[in-house]
């Protein structure tokens, strides 16, 4: 039989592509010819859109076939040889056989396509661009077999049949098919039934199958059929073809894999048989063998350097590829709102096998689409926090290029990225070489947004939870991602207490820490801890600003606590803390103590006292009013809760007066009732309490004995004070001592051996066991007590014997103005003057005493009474003369000197 040039290619739809789609805006790619470039891969002819022109667009194919132009929808796609892929970075392919649709074929050599691509963005036709691309493709084999994507096509040389032969009259008369078969006559493309072995037979007209999707076509010197993939590990194509002419029966064939794939995190396995049984009746012998990737073959050197290896085994021929070889593509999930990858390559196979007894050869390609399964890359959060810089810093990722991150979720609102930016936050997409990304976020610890929580006063826990709204593209697919961060720093600036005192209050001021007022300030007030409310703040002149408060208290305050009391002062303390609520962490705290000027105990000349009784902290229960003197009718004049007033004679409710070395003390004593014998109003649990006041005269000074306490003991302590007891001389103008010369009198003159009488007194005091005695009397020329020369006038009490003008002492009773005789002497002199050889000295003249005084219960010595050992005095030795010559002085302790003012001599009565 002759072999003419027809064949026959069955196409069988498989998975169904698009013509019309979408893709993101991602990893660029190089652009040649205007973002188009064709290639010849043997049958088939590959159109690349790089995404210069395809990227964010909706792109549409249509076949163009002379002067019509043919919309290629999923479904005629697949039946005439058409597919399409598209990677995520945006780069598109469009793949074409040969014999496929709309291809112009001259004699199975020579195929020219012509394409009509439409990209549309946002609905708008945005860009029209025909394509025309030719490919030579020669010798073909007896059998050539293609498998892609969503078809299968299988292509045989068949052999021209002989036409029908009969014999007419003896002779051989040629006979056509059509009046043999009237159903072939009227069948396009020559082909009137088909028979399908799925495996059983089932038989279908040409239109029928056309209709069912499936595709058949005669060329010149072939026949094409397509059919539609079923998706079963290698599916089958199976059927017998009957033809007009010739009354030709083709049987055609055609497997191609769907699976024999196995994964592992680092190669993808591609096995597939290497004895196809459906497509080999008899043994056969492969002649070539070659790998690609999208339908284009690699040399060696190629498969080395991307680390692919091919091996033809005795059952399989098994291709390894590395995942995340250069020649796939990653693309991003989101699989039950996590984030998952998947990566794809395309690789082919392409055999070329002779069957040994028919030597036909088979060539058979498969272009085989590969996309691991789901892969979990949950993104990681890196917290690259420095709390010293107070912003939480952290980096998410790593994401393939088709994600992007749309929006932030905090705790109480949704913030796109472009909001986070205008807050003040600082997101950042960050693109690496391999065509990953991450995403930084910069929040500063200020903004209200983060969550503070102090677990101890001097830490601040800075927390900020949020969830990451990511997105899938170009399918627009969300997941979230949740992410909880958390720094801790020693940040808080504490708040802050100084104090200060003057003579009379507490100043103290509140210094705000880092965390303003929040806390609550408690002052130790009436004994027990109080808040500085609304009230006390009042009370105590509270002001402030946004920096610190200040209040005043005064040291009598009921806040201040009274530690210790001096004679002449008082300690008192003023006790503020400061809280921070709820948790009641002591913040700071201040106890001021200063000392203020307080007199408890004052002594005075005229024989009176006053005391102050204290309540201080060691007897905190004391009830000051119930407090008296040792005669517990003398009760306080005053009292309130912190004092006792008493004011008393020193020779009453009890007082008692002592004599010892240079000192005269009276002395009492203020304390409760039972302290003195009897039961205390307040019962048995009344405190301790004994307060000692005492006076003491030390020659012209008056001691005070005041009342201290000391946390530790409840007995008084006395510290002494400083008073003044006054003992003055005056010059009478009379012997009735009712008129005196007055200070502004002095210099007073006086007639020579005129009488001048002088008065002593004991000023103010009403003791009437005190006793003035004059122990010593003289006079001078000068002011200077010591000076001389001098003469005595009283000496040891007595009158001076050597005097022929002796002193003259006068008797002192009790009168309207004199309540104490005792405290009064009186004495007269006659007025004279100094002479020094022979010479008068015409000058004044000064008179000076020493006064004691003396304990009239306990007479001794010169405290015997004025002149009382005169008789020692009858065999004194007296000096002659006039009144001149020193004087030694007899410095006794209990004396109190005294002086008058100058006394001149008057002129017209010297002799």
């Amino acid at each position: 039989m002759l072999y003419s040039h027809f064949s026959v290619t069955w196409v069988l739809l498989s998975v169904a592509v698009s013509g019309q789609f979408q893709r993101p805006s991602s990893k660029p790619s190089s652009s040649k010819d205007n973002g188009l470039r064709s290639a010849c891969l043997g049958n088939v002819l590959r159109l690349t859109l790089d995404k210069t022109l395809a990227v964010g667009s909706q792109l549409e194919i249509d076949a163009i076939d002379g002067t019509d132009i043919i919309p290629l929808s999923h479904t005629l796609a697949a039946q005439c040889g058409y597919s399409v892929e598209s990677d995520p970075w945006g780069n598109t392919k469009v793949f074409a056989s040969l014999l496929g649709c709309y291809v112009d074929n001259q004699v199975d050599v020579v195929f020219t396509l012509g394409l009509r691509l439409r990209m549309y963005r946002d609905g708008h036709s945005e860009q029209v661009k025909h394509v025309t691309e030719t490919c030579s493709y020669s010798p073909w084999a007896s059998r050539e077999i293609l498998c892609d994507r969503n078809y299968m096509e299988v292509s045989s040389l068949m052999v021209t049949p002989e036409t029908p032969v009969k014999m007419v009259a003896g002779q051989q008369v040629h006979d056509s098919w059509e009046d043999a078969i009237p159903d072939a006559a009227v069948a396009p493309n020559g082909i009137w039934k088909m028979t399908f072995h799925t495996p059983d037979p089932k038989v279908m007209l040409l239109t029928d199958a056309q209709r069912a999707g499936y595709g058949a076509m005669m060329t010149q010197t072939r026949l094409t059929y397509s059919v539609e993939v079923a998706g079963v590990p290698m599916e089958v194509f199976s059927v017998s073809t009957y033809y007009k002419t010739g009354n030709l029966i083709v049987d055609s064939a055609a497997a191609c894999p769907t699976g024999g794939v196995v994964f592992t995190d680092k190669v993808i396995t591609w096995h597939v048989p290497r004895r196809i049984t459906p497509l080999i009746s008899s043994a056969v012998k492969i002649l070539e063998t070659h790998m690609g990737i999208y339908g284009q073959r690699l040399d060696k050197t190629k498969m080395a350097t991307r680390h692919y290896k091919m091996s033809v085994m005795e059952s399989h021929i098994i291709i390894e590829i590395p995942v995340g070889s250069p020649d796939g593509y990653y693309k991003s999930h989101a699989q039950d709102y996590a984030y998952h990858i998947t990566y794809t390559v395309e690789p082919m196979l392409e055999l070329l096998w002779r069957a040994e007894n028919t030597q036909a050869d088979t060539r058979y390609k498969v272009l085989f689409p590969i996309t691991t399964p789901l892969m979990p890359r949950p993104p990681h959060v890196i917290d690259s926090t420095v709390p010293e810089q107070r912003v939480f810093d952290i980096l998410l990722g790593t994401f393939l290029h088709d994600v992007e991150l749309m929006n932030i979720t905090f705790t109480t609102r949704v913030l796109t990225v472009a909001e986070c930016n205008a807050r003040g936050f600082d997101v950042q997409e960050h693109h690496f070489a391999n065509g990953s990304k991450t995403f930084s976020l910069r929040v500063p610890f200020s903004d209200e947004l983060v969550l503070k929580q102090n677990p101890d006063p001097l830490t601040t826990v800075y927390f900020l939870p949020l969830v990451f709204g990511l997105l899938v593209l170009p399918e627009q697919t969300p997941f979230p991602h949740p992410a909880e961060l958390e720094a801790s720093r020693e940040d808080v600036v504490l708040p802050t207490i100084t104090g200060s005192c003057d003579q009379e209050n507490f100043y103290f001021s509140v210094k705000y820490g880092s965390k303003q007022d929040n806390f609550q300030t408690m002052m130790l007030h009436a004994g027990s801890w109080r808040e500085l409310d609304t009230e006390l703040a009042k009370l105590y002149s509270l002001t402030g600003n946004g920096t610190h408060f200040s209040i005043v208290v005064p040291f009598t305050a009921p806040a201040a606590a009274f530690e210790l009391v001096h004679f002449k002062s008082i300690r008192a303390r003023v006790d503020l803390l400061l809280l921070e609520m709820p948790n009641m962490w002591q913040l700071d705290d201040l106890s001021l103590a200063c000392y203020f000027p307080l007199t408890t105990t004052e002594c005075y000349s005229n024989g009176t006292a006053t005391a102050l009784a204290v309540k201080v902290e060691s007897v905190s229960n004391l009830n000051p009013e119930y407090l008296t003197l040792r005669d517990q009718s003398c009760k306080p004049a005053f009292s309130n809760d912190r004092f006792a007033f008493f004011s008393f004679k020193l020779n009453s409710c009890g007082t008692t007066r002592t004599f010892f070395d240079d000192v005269m003390v009276y002395k009492n004593e203020i304390a409760l009732p039972y302290n003195t014998g009897k039961q205390s109003r307040k019962g048995p649990s009344a405190p301790e309490y004994r307060h000692t006041v005492s006076c003491y005269y030390l020659l012209n000074h008056t001691k005070t004995m005041a009342f201290r306490a000391s946390p530790r003991r409840t007995d008084p302590v006395a510290d002494p004070g400083v008073g003044h007891l006054v003992v003055q001389i005056r010059l009478s103008q009379d012997s009735s001592y009712a008129l005196f010369y007055q200070n502004e009198d002095y210099p007073v003159e006086k007639y020579l051996r005129q009488p001048l009488y002088f008065e002593v007194e004991l000023m103010q005091s009403t003791d009437p066991q005190i006793e003035v005695v004059l122990e010593n009397c003289w006079a001078t020329l000068h002011k200077d007590r010591t000076s001389l020369p001098s003469w005595d006038l009283i000496v040891d009490s007595c009158e001076n014997l050597d005097d022929l003008y002796l002193t003259v002492f006068h008797p002192v009773v009790a009168d309207t103005r004199v309540q104490v005789p005792a405290h009064i002497k009186r004495f007269s002199i006659n007025m004279f003057t100094f002479t020094k050889d022979d010479a008068v000295l015409k000058e004044q003249i000064f008179v000076h005493c020493d006064a004691v005084l003396c304990d009239t219960t306990k007479p001794d010595g010169i405290c015997s009474g004025q002149c009382a050992n005169a008789l020692r005095y009858a065999n004194s030795l007296r000096p002659t003369g006039s009144k001149r010559g020193p004087r030694a002085t007899d410095a006794s302790q209990y004396k109190k000197q005294i002086s008058s003012g100058p006394v001149l001599l008057s002129d017209s009565h010297l002799f």
